[in-house]
This record gives C-alpha cells, sequence and structure tokens, in this order.
C-alpha cells in the first residue's frame, strides 16, 4: 500500500509540473512588449497591443536598411569590403578586408543571416559613412509619417537612443513589403548568389502556411523580436511581435486570428453601378477590410439636377455599408453620355 501511495504521489506531482509549465508558455506567448498587425494594402489595423509603446528592435533595423539600399543602389554593383565592415559586433556573414561581393548578395546577407557585417558594408558604400546612412534611415522614417522611431545604426545594436514601436515598424515593414524587390528578398528560403550562398533564419517561412517574409531579430536588451508577413485568400497580414518570449507562436496565433476574423474585398474600378438610369464606375480599384461574417451591401447616392451628362462626369456616391454601419464612400463617374 506504501508503494501503491507513493505511485500515486509522484503522478499527482507530474501532472502538477506539467500544468505549471503549461500555464507558463500560454504566459510567454502573450507576453509581447509591443505588438501590432495590420492588413498590408490599406494598413488596417487588426489586433494591437502595446502598440505604440517605444521599444529596441534588434536586427528587424534591417529592414530600414535594406529598403533604402534597394530604392537607390544597384544590386548588381560589385563592391570591395572596406576596413569598417570587417569583424563588427554580432551576427556576420564573415566578411573580409578588400573582398569583392555584389550589393544583391550582401542585401541577401543582411536580411536572411542578419549580417551586422553586411549592413556596415551596405551604409557605408551607400552613404560614405555609418553616420551618414543613419541620417537617410531618419528621413526615411520622417517622410513616412513615423514620429516614434529613431536609428542610431543600421543593424539593430543596442543603444538607448536606438527605438520604435509596433505600429512604426509595421508600417516600415508594410511600405517595404510593397517594394517587389524587397518582398522577394525577405521571402527566399535558400539563396545562391555570385559570390555567396545563404539560408534563411526566419523559421516562419518554413512552418507558417502562407509566409512570405520578413526579419527576426535578437538582443539581451530588445529579447525577441518578429515582424512577420503572410498571403491567404488574397489578403496580406503584416504582424509586429516586439520582446516576445515565444515569437514565432504568437505571431502564428496572431496571424492566425486575423486570417480568421477578417477578409480583404476589392472592387474593379470597371464594375458598373446604376445611378438614375446612369451606368457609372469608380475612378480606381478599392480595397477594404470586413470582418469575415459582416454582409456587405451597396447604396447608390445620385446627385441631384444632373443634365448633359458626358462621359466622366461626376454622378453619385456610392456608400458600402455593414450591419454596423458606413465603412466607406467613394465617387461614381458616368460612362454613358445622356
Amino acid at each position: 500500500m506504501a508503494k501503491k501511495g507513493i505511485i500515486i504521489v509522484c503522478a499527482a506531482t507530474v501532472i502538477f509540473a506539467f500544468a505549471i509549465i503549461g500555464v507558463r508558455a500560454v504566459r510567454a506567448e502573450s507576453s509581447s512588449a509591443g505588438e501590432i498587425a495590420m492588413e498590408l494594402s490599406t494598413g488596417t489595423v487588426l489586433e494591437e497591443s502595446n502598440a505604440d509603446k517605444k521599444l529596441p528592435m534588434a536586427s528587424t533595423t534591417k529592414i530600414m536598411t535594406a529598403l533604402i539600399i534597394i530604392e537607390e543602389n544597384d544590386l548588381d554593383e560589385v563592391i570591395t569590403v572596406s576596413d569598417e565592415a570587417v569583424g563588427v559586433e554580432g551576427s556576420s556573414i564573415y566578411l573580409k578586408k578588400g573582398e569583392q561581393i555584389d550589393i544583391r548578395d550582401l542585401v541577401y546577407g543582411l536580411m536572411l543571416r542578419s549580417g551586422n557585417d553586411s549592413a556596415a558594408a551596405l551604409a557605408i558604400h551607400n552613404s560614405g559613412s555609418i553616420e551618414k546612412f543613419v541620417e537617410k534611415m531618419n528621413a526615411k522614417a520622417e517622410a513616412l509619417g513615423l514620429s516614434n522611431t529613431h536609428f542610431t545604426n543600421p543593424s539593430g545594436l543596442p543603444d538607448d537612443e536606438h527605438y520604435t514601436t509596433a505600429r512604426d515598424l509595421g508600417e516600415i515593414a508594410r511600405y517595404a513589403m510593397q517594394n517587389e524587390t524587397f518582398k522577394e528578398v525577405v521571402g527566399t528560403k535558400n539563396y545562391n548568389g555570385k559570390f555567396r550562398n545563404f539560408s534563411n533564419k526566419n523559421k516562419m517561412l518554413y512552418n507558417y502556411d502562407g509566409a512570405n517574409g520578413i526579419k527576426t531579430g535578437y538582443t539581451l536588451k530588445a529579447g525577441r523580436c518578429l515582424v512577420s508577413s503572410a498571403e491567404r485568400d488574397g489578403m496580406d497580414v503584416v504582424c509586429v511581435v516586439l520582446n516576445s518570449p515565444d515569437m514565432y507562436l504568437r505571431s502564428e496565433r496572431i496571424l492566425d486570428e486575423c486570417f480568421k476574423n477578417y477578409k480583404l474585398v476589392k472592387i474593379d474600378k470597371n464594375m458598373a453601378f446604376m445611378s438614375d438610369k446612369v451606368l457609372c464606375k469608380l475612378s480606381k480599384p478599392i480595397s477594404f477590410v470586413v470582418k469575415s461574417a459582416e454582409k456587405i451591401t451597396f447604396e447608390v447616392a445620385p446627385y441631384d439636377n444632373l443634365k448633359n451628362i458626358k462621359v466622366g462626369d461626376l454622378v453619385a456616391k456610392l456608400k458600402i455599408l455593414t450591419p454596423n454601419g458606413l465603412i466607406l464612400c467613394e465617387n461614381l463617374y458616368s460612362i454613358i453620355s445622356r
């Protein structure tokens, strides 16, 4: 009987231990210091928590670095690695002094392997110095209307004046992912270049259905950071988690909720509407996000006293509604003369 009692106590202890581990896992998975999820094309915020809290961003900094390089440089240009880019602190692609390498390989080394030495080499080539390149990074953030972001280096090394918010970083990522070259780089699992070959560290690309980017980051100060992106059923969602102990699991949970609860609706500009016997259409295609289960209705409101209508005349307003009310209002233009 004593032995049975011991066995029962031990079993209870094991169960209790697993229960504690489970609780800790749930707490870790939900404890990002700042996070946000946004639909890529419209910027609609789908989920957020502490999204405006200023936080260090670690190597997710390199999203801005890569964006500027891709926008301003010929990726096929071959450069010589400068002394300052050799032996940089932190993650590395192990550049050597005087090494010849093209900018394309450096960009892939930057985004797939998070090379701090690659960031330095690219910054120096682009601007003549890291300091001058950082000025460009901050100017770009300002141009994007981001008031809670400040860079002091191109790689994400710790600095009290190097910070962002989940919201600002989401906006940077949204902008960057609309650049086709950037999107191709961050969605690449394995890269074979002229000078170097790289595999991508970002586990989302391998483990999450529809994942197509973007960048991981980690320092002791910043914790685990991840900017991810995934596309399902025509909707692309960008997710940012900063200082998230289980950044992959947390990002997957957020993305799952977004794809479950929301859908992107697209209306082609050539879709015809009728306004007081006048066929009309939008001037451009429009997109908007609604809850998955929401029914969408359209109302056409004609303008009064329209006479001698010509093709292209403004004739009505299109109101787009859900059961919760008006979500969008757009002009309609005649496609006939009357």
